[in-house]
């Protein structure tokens, strides 16, 4: 990991957030290349769910909501992290995570009758640790204070006064604003039960140890959908096929639309102990990062437990009448939850390939070509060539997003184009430009090939850019 975000900040993928000033910690800034793979990822995941699915349509809700949203939802209650501190090198730990990390590292997989997930009891958390002897991973010591609760939501104030009447949140997930919006999104989008709304937007949780790079940060993106179906009542175990669809159609996206390797993903399934009592069923789809196995994609059942908290506190109907059968439910929903910050991290652990040549070692980041941030390279073999690449590049860049380049040696640039994951880079050099052609480099093979200028559009499309 630490190779990685040195790698990542030299080449303009991650900076270091306000690092003129010394940073803040657990803040990042997405650079040129960085930020425009993140636009990739969210784009072709809009496209995959929303633009290629009937069945689908899109919300852009509001950061700042009603403050009763989170009391309802139970986030003002409830959503808080199990601090406690190694009182020997005083670094502030989760307790939660330090006995889920145990139980990884050791292969002690028996569940213990103390562990109840998220909603384990403090002192259920503090006898497993003291039983076990489980150790500060920073200092190895067994010291530990007593836990305390703390919520991780962001608040801020709204107008000019600061009370507790002026409290808002900055949200904690991107969720509750589909919620909320049901009764709006059927009346307007005419969708039909089953149907789904999805949602990118930008969530904050004050996370006691954030870290890992840009693995669990305080700031971050969430892409969500809530597919809405028939509840248990209308259809008995429908949501549960759906449930069972939706894990195959994540892995299938990430897999085969994104490009990880398969070796490098599992399912892994909650058992009795771990689902919220609303749930019915959940499954992540986790990632063997260099730390470890660790959840990058969330597909939960939440039965209809949201629209019936909302309904009851607002005393508004978000129920459904379906018009086919001629009955009137509150929908079931299954929610499959992805990070976007996560999904950029395990993009690049994936791409991230280091080669051994007669010069040496060095980096090719092998983006799948429609998620990579730069398409096409355009190099003049010589300066002087500049104004005839520039008119390709002015060919080309309506179509693709291209990098333009012609300072140093072509092979040099070559490798510069390989370590930002350019799939294709284009040689102009005077002898086939003056043909109609080009000489055109796959980034992954090595392998040249001599191409019209005029086919130039459909042969990278061809490719997959």
């Amino acid at each position: 990991m630490k190779e990685l975000v040195s790698f990542a900040s030299t080449r303009g993928f991650v900076y270091q957030g306000s690092e003129i000033y010394g940073g803040l910690a657990n803040a990042w800034d997405y650079g040129p290349i960085g930020s425009q793979l993140k636009e990739n990822l969210k784009n072709i995941w809009i496209k995959n769910f929303v633009q290629e699915r009937p069945d689908m349509t899109l919300l852009d809700a509001a950061i700042l909501m009603n403050s009763q949203t989170w009391i309802t939802s139970g986030h003002v209650g409830g959503f808080s992290d199990p601090l406690m501190d190694c009182k020997a090198c005083k670094q502030r730990l989760r307790a939660d995570k330090l006995i889920e990390e145990y139980m990884e590292k050791s292969g002690d997989t028996e569940v213990p009758a103390e562990w109840a997930g998220e909603s384990t009891p403090a002192a259920n958390l503090t006898a497993y640790i003291a039983k076990k002897e489980i150790k500060c991973p920073y200092c190895g010591k067994v010291d530990f204070s007593d836990i305390k609760k703390f919520n991780l939501m962001f608040r801020t104030f709204q107008g000019v006064t600061e009370d507790s009447s002026a409290t808002v949140y900055l949200r904690p997930e991107t969720a509750q604003g589909i919620f909320v919006n049901f009764a709006n999104i059927v009346r307007t989008s005419r969708k039909k039960v089953p149907f789904g709304v999805a949602q990118v937007g930008k969530a904050f949780r004050n996370e006691i140890t954030p870290g890992n790079f840009i693995f669990r940060t305080r700031e971050f993106e969430q892409m969500e959908i809530e597919f809405f179906c028939e509840p248990e009542s209308v259809a008995p175990g429908k949501h549960l096929e759906l449930h069972a669809k939706w894990k195959s159609d994540c892995m299938d996206f990430l897999t085969n639309t994104i490009g990880l390797r398969p070796e490098l993903l599992r399912f892994r399934d909650h058992g009795a102990d771990e689902l919220s009592f609303y749930s019915a069923a959940t499954t992540d789809i986790e990632f063997r990062f260099p730390f470890g196995w660790g959840e990058l994609w969330g597909i939960a059942d939440r039965t209809d437990y949201d629209l019936n908290a909302h309904m009851k506190e607002s005393k508004q109907d978000l129920s459904y009448f379906d018009p086919f059968t001629n009955t009137k439910y509150v929908p079931y929903v299954i929610e499959p939850s992805l990070g976007l910050n996560r999904l950029f991290l395990v993009t690049l652990l994936n791409a991230y390939t280091q080669v051994e040549t007669e010069e040496g070692s060095r980096i090719i980041m092998k983006f799948k070509p429609s998620i990579a941030p730069i398409k096409v390279a355009i190099l003049p073999l010589v300066k002087k060539l500049g104004a005839e690449a520039m008119e390709i590049y002015k060919f080309l860049s309506p179509h693709f997003m291209c990098e333009y380049d012609e300072a140093g040696a072509i092979g040099k640039r070559y490798y510069r184009m390989d370590e930002i994951g350019v799939p294709f880079s284009i040689c102009i050099d005077s002898e086939n430009y003056n043909q109609g052609q080009l000489t055109v480099r796959d980034r992954d093979t090595g392998i040249q090939e001599i191409v019209k200028i005029e086919n130039l559009v459909e042969y990278f499309r061809d490719k997959g850019c």
